[in-house]
């Protein structure tokens, strides 16, 4: 069997802050900044849970780059910490690190908060830990009530936000399934997307007591024209995912066979003499590494 090469020392090793050199500088305009003041909490509370990864540095003994860990590394500094625990890699990639980094979505957060109070720990005290209102916490406690399990299980790893999701709560659990799907789909999870599939819902399928759609707005035949539109847009989509397979099937078979031709050297003149155009489109066609 062929082994495997390890990414880094499974030892790992206590360095000095002086000692850990970033790559970058950690700013307020990063896209992970808002998460910072949680984690500057956690590191407070709980410490450093997930290790830095860091490289030995070139020609500097003693010395290491940073591959992975700059908001820990910074947070680590405004606490006044001196060492922290590094894994070692063995190989001066920050790429793979970063590339591979799976941001939690907001229903596994809500798991792990479930979990976290399943064991006993309280409310504020994750609040504390993650620098949030205890508010926010009781309140991420209920975040799936009355959400069916398939539409959750849909949207689990997805980025959908808390006021996209009370929008489910105002339709039965089998437009619940159609919205996450939907959701899944267009590859969109906004509160404003949510809203007008709220919007385009037949009235059966609302629960009772949800806000009416001439709440919204909306008169009659503006919220009729949207709720057929919003029909129209559901079967496209359907109809999309049932052709999908079949139609990404005939499309790379069509790509390598113009690939093929192209190959020939006086297949591929005549076209260009006779069809310049045509030519065009295929060589875009082969061209395409993904379909």
């Amino acid at each position: 069997m062929k082994s495997v090469h390890a990414a880094f020392n499974l030892d790992g090793v206590t360095l000095p802050l002086a000692a850990i050199h970033p790559i970058r500088q950690v700013k307020p305009t990063d896209h992970a900044w808002g998460k910072y003041r949680s984690m500057l909490a956690s590191i407070r509370e709980v410490g450093v849970i997930e290790p830095l990864i860091v490289h030995p540095q070139k020609g500097a003994r003693g010395s290491y780059v940073l591959l992975d860990g700059h908001m820990r590394l910074k947070a680590l500094g405004e606490l006044g910490r001196t060492e922290v625990f590094c894994l070692v890699a063995n190989d001066d990639d920050a790429f793979t690190y970063n590339d591979k980094v799976n941001r939690l979505s907001l229903i596994q957060e809500h798991a792990m908060i479930l979990r976290a109070v399943d064991h006993g720990v309280t409310p504020e005290q994750i609040a504390k830990a993650l620098d949030l209102d205890v508010s926010k916490i009781k309140a991420s406690l209920n975040l799936l009530d009355g959400i069916h399990a398939d539409a959750v299980e849909l949207l689990k790893d997805k980025p959908i936000t808390a006021s996209a999701l009370r929008f489910f709560r105002k339709v039965k659990p089998t437009r619940q399934i159609d919205m996450a799907q939907l959701m899944v789909s267009g590859g969109n999870y906004t509160r404003a997307y949510a809203e007008a599939l709220i919007i385009g819902t037949p009235t059966d399928q609302l629960l009772h007591g949800s806000k009416s759609k001439k709440d919204h707005g909306l008169s009659e035949e503006e919220i009729a024209r949207m709720q057929k539109e919003m029909e129209a847009l559901e079967r496209d989509y359907r109809l999309l995912q049932d052709n999908f397979g079949e139609n990404s099937l005939h499309l790379n078979a069509t790509q390598r066979y113009v690939k093929r031709l192209l190959e020939n050297t006086k297949v591929k003149r005549f076209i260009g003499n006779r069809y310049p155009e045509i030519l065009e489109e295929f060589q875009e066609l082969t061209a395409l590494e993904t379909l």
